[in-house]
């Protein structure tokens, strides 16, 4: 507490922080003035006055890049040249993905697969850091992750051998858990906020989003739903802003009852992704993986037929790719 008595705060701004559990000044400064609001229930004067004091204290820094995903041009890759091909190089560093789907589809796999992906150098279509994974229904598959790690040579025989042996990939994932949105926006802004501060990691995944706000709130809870939903937003977007990372949210799916409505999912299928479109409208790029009847054979093997599809995104077209799942991980199918 020296550093408040160094700021020569009010004291009950200084109250207000210890009971909020805001520590220093670092994580005041890492902190919006709209969420320090929300957390310390402080004035608008107050918090002015507070990151005023917090970043005379700290002294000038060095601005980070805040570059749009479609100005940045940066791209985090799948490892798959087809899937890369369909999506412009991968993910959009600076923005917000969600890949919706039904149980089982393959979503953790494609979330787990880029945390590897990100651990490549940038020439290999990585960003050379690490990754946090995000739990808040499941355990964190951790045998999945062993077994795409140890398929590494066979997912990408494009990158030298001795490129991908270097990598200690199971070193650079950070698990953390996260049982109801509130725990899920303490993560975010403390823990994972810290990684990224470090520059220990530039990819994060939440899986999922829908299994927090589906479990918590009823029909008649909607207007706090939503304002939960645009809060968990604002928080991801301040990141990806901030830090210059790529953001991946899985989100589950409902059936559909009637016509379908085409903004928020592919128009051939019979399911469309939860939260509606309270959330729809916070995403960057919303991609949707489904499944396909029958098998791909490879050799004396047999792959799972999935999709992936692009619903809306500022820079690609609606399009979609076939691919298959492999003991080594999610690749696209070759156009005949």
């Amino acid at each position: 507490m020296s550093s408040w008595r160094q700021l020569e705060l009010h004291p009950r701004i200084v109250s207000a922080l210890g009971k909020a559990g805001v520590r220093s000044v670092g994580e005041v400064l890492r902190t919006s003035g709209p969420d320090l609001q929300r957390l310390t229930s402080l004035s608008a004067a107050d918090v002015r006055r507070l990151l005023t004091a917090a970043a005379r204290l700290r002294g000038p820094r060095p601005p980070l890049p805040v570059l749009r995903a479609e100005e940045s041009g940066l791209r985090l890759g799948l490892g798959c040249p087809v899937l890369d091909g369909l999506l412009r190089g991968g993910l959009p560093v600076g923005g917000v993905t969600e890949l919706s789907g039904e149980s089982g589809v393959g979503k953790t796999q494609l979330a787990l697969q880029l945390c590897l992906s990100v651990q490549y150098p940038a020439r290999h279509g990585g960003l050379d850091s690490g990754a946090v994974f995000v739990c808040t229904e499941d355990a964190f598959p951790s045998r999945r992750l062993q077994q795409l790690i140890r398929e590494q040579r066979r997912l990408r025989p494009d990158v030298p051998p001795h490129v991908t042996d270097g990598l200690r990939f199971g070193d650079r994932i950070y698990v953390e858990h996260a049982a109801d949105p509130t725990s899920l926006q303490s993560c975010l802004r403390r823990r994972v906020g810290l990684l990224l501060a470090r520059r220990l990691v530039r990819f994060v995944a939440v899986d999922s989003v829908a299994a927090l706000f589906r479990s918590e709130f009823g029909l008649a809870d909607w207007l706090e739903k939503t304002k939960q939903l645009l809060t968990l937003s604002s928080t991801l977007h301040h990141l990806c802003r901030r830090f210059d990372v790529a953001v991946l949210c899985v989100n589950q799916v409902t059936d559909i009852f009637g016509d379908s409505e085409d903004y928020l999912g592919p128009s051939s299928s019979t399911v469309r992704p939860a939260l509606g479109l309270a959330w729809a409208n916070q995403v960057t790029v919303r991609l949707t993986m489904r499944r396909l009847r029958g098998t791909v054979t490879e050799g004396d093997r047999d792959g799972a037929l999935r999709r992936l599809e692009v619903v809306f995104a500022p820079h690609l077209a609606r399009a979609g790719r076939d691919a298959a799942v492999w003991k080594e991980g999610v690749r696209g199918l070759e156009e005949v």
